[in-house]
């Protein structure tokens, strides 16, 4: 297999990494730790001039029709920068499903929003009662005479606070039916969706759902659950593997960082570059680098796979 990188990937990185180390600087990052969003609105439509938040969508809905390469090639260089910009959720998630699920009606009227920019979306899946199980959603979802109503809680919904539509998993009655699992646009201010947003560790905010009564029109229907569980699983996988790149691209920074201050970092009257303990522990760290890359690239190759091979790469590029 050739994995030698195509010439548009490799303007690809470099311009994505020439971006990140001119614009996220430590000044930068503090700024933004004090937005209500949580990131840049102004950055994110940056990111839609060079045909980013594009970069997965078909070329019929205004997108570029990359891959999952091409998404850990960006991942990498937002890990370098530690970027907050609701990448993964919109982009890599919410576009996703709304490829694989959507009607070509919503299809039509989503997808060019996401690529030019101007619609934020999230994804609220998981429950507090589920520990990881992708199967276990106990938010319901009850016919209407005009639509759908949905109850339930989510936790955890990255960048829920900011988003204009929320992709909400729900079961039409309260059994443990798979088949019977959907997914549902809810738009961001409906009545009876409450959303308690939160900072996350490494940047950005996320929030807690409630939806008490949440009344939704037909045509919110996204998945009519014959389909909806398989891609959810393909999904998460293709974040998993987008993750793995992204923890690439913060392993290598710390790695430059700290090999750069053992060279003018002086003790004894020597640089610490010249201790040859130190110089082991710089070497093994090069190589687990160099072996979780290798791992979250494995990930994008098999993300189009069949479920067992490709979940087996997405699990193999997590735990690494």
């Amino acid at each position: 297999m050739d994995l030698t990188p195509s010439d548009e990937q490799r303007l690809l990185r470099e311009s994505a990494d020439r971006f990140v180390s001119e614009t996220y600087t430590a000044d930068h990052r503090r700024r933004i730790a004090g937005e209500p969003l949580g990131f840049s609105t102004k950055i994110w439509q940056q990111f839609a001039e060079p045909g980013w938040l594009a970069m997965p969508i078909a070329e019929d809905h205004g997108g570029l029709g990359g891959g999952a390469i091409e998404i850990g090639i960006l991942m990498e260089a937002f890990g370098r920068g530690l970027v907050s910009e609701p990448y993964l959720s919109t982009v890599v998630i919410g576009a996703s499903l709304i490829s694989g699920c959507g009607t070509e009606a919503q299809k039509q009227a989503l997808l060019p929003k996401i690529a030019d920019g101007s619609l934020v979306l999230a994804f609220a899946h998981s429950e507090r009662q589920a520990r990881f199980d992708l199967a276990d959603v106990r938010t319901t979802a009850k016919k209407t005479p005009d639509g759908w109503r949905l109850d339930g809680q989510k936790t955890a919904v990255l960048d829920g606070n900011a988003a204009a539509q929320i992709i909400v998993s729900a079961r039409i009655d309260d059994g443990t039916d798979a088949a019977k699992l959907c997914l549902f646009l809810v738009p961001q201010g409906v009545r009876g969706l409450t959303a308690r947003d939160f900072p996350r560790l490494g940047g950005g905010r996320a929030c807690n759902l409630d939806l008490r009564a949440v009344r939704l029109a037909a045509d919110a229907l996204l998945a009519d659950g014959t389909h909806a569980l398989p891609a959810i699983e393909a999904v998460v996988d293709r974040a998993m593997a987008a993750l793995g790149a992204e923890a690439v691209g913060i392993m290598q920074t710390l790695l430059d960082q700290t090999l750069e201050y053992t060279k003018i970092r002086k003790q004894f009257g020597r640089p610490l570059s010249a201790n040859q303990v130190i110089r082991h522990r710089l070497a093994d760290m090069a190589m687990q680098c160099d072996e979780a890359r290798s791992m979250a690239l494995r990930a994008a190759l098999m993300a189009d796979a069949e479920p067992v091979a490709r979940s087996r790469a997405a699990s193999g590029a997590k735990a690494k």
